[in-house]
């Protein structure tokens, strides 16, 4: 029963670092500006549909991620990663916290993030051509697609945790790793919908960059320290 919260800890804490990322969020938000921009103040069903479907482009796409790894470790490693692998996946995390640190973000008054420019543009005229559900939808998976440098390790980790669990959490876990993943889209979309400006969104994001930037590294650290002190040391 000990390897139980642990196991669900590991999920709980891979899925907050994954919404510490802010890439999904800024394009749901340039989805938000275009759309708004096309029929004015107003938030229409029409943009309240794009951005559903956004999200649950995002969700499908984390969902089989997370899903197809825990497949692949379970059919292929003989239902959990070898504990060497686990060790580099560990150094990775404390890498990676260091680059969400220092170079996540690009320097400057904005939330660009460290995209190559023409993968950014890229993003941003998709955003601005969105105009149907199945477009959303798309846009939805090509922003969490293009996360995947930061985020892939992450459902690695939560992956290997949800094999470990017994059959009737699996599936629970691997629908609490989404939830807490697209939880900042929902937010945004909640706060948009309940009278927030984009532009007043936006000045959030700005103001508080440092501390998201932070929160980020922060949360990839603790799960690497999470995973030393349960998994590595052999105590589960």
């Amino acid at each position: 029963m000990e390897a139980i919260p642990v196991n669900l800890g590991t999920v709980v804490l891979a899925s907050l670092a994954h919404a510490s990322l802010s890439l999904t969020t800024g394009a749901l938000l340039l989805l938000y500006h275009s759309s708004l921009g096309k029929e004015g103040r107003n938030i229409k069903k029409h943009t309240k549909r794009l951005a559903t479907n956004y999200i649950f482009g995002t969700a499908l796409l984390t969902a089989l991620i997370v899903s197809s790894v825990a497949f692949f470790i379970y059919a292929e490693l003989n239902g959990s990663l070898p504990l060497e692998w686990l060790a580099v996946l560990t150094v990775v995390l404390i890498v990676l916290a260091t680059i969400v640190w220092f170079f996540y973000y690009k320097t400057g008054r904005s939330t660009e993030l460290w995209l190559p420019r023409s993968v950014s543009k890229y993003i941003n005229n998709r955003a601005k051509n969105t105009d149907s559900n199945t477009e959303a939808f798309g846009l939805g998976m090509l922003a969490c697609f293009t996360e995947m440098p930061f985020s892939l390790i992450l459902s690695v980790v939560a992956a290997n945790a949800v094999i470990a669990l017994p059959d009737y959490l699996k599936g629970v876990s691997v629908l609490i790793y989404t939830i807490i993943a697209i939880l900042p889209e929902l937010i945004l979309r909640l706060s948009i919908q309940r009278g927030r400006s984009v532009a007043e969104v936006q000045r959030f994001r700005v103001e508080n960059k440092s501390f998201l930037r932070f929160l980020s590294g922060f949360l990839f650290l603790t799960l690497a320290t999470f995973l030393i002190a349960f998994t590595l040391t052999g105590r589960i």
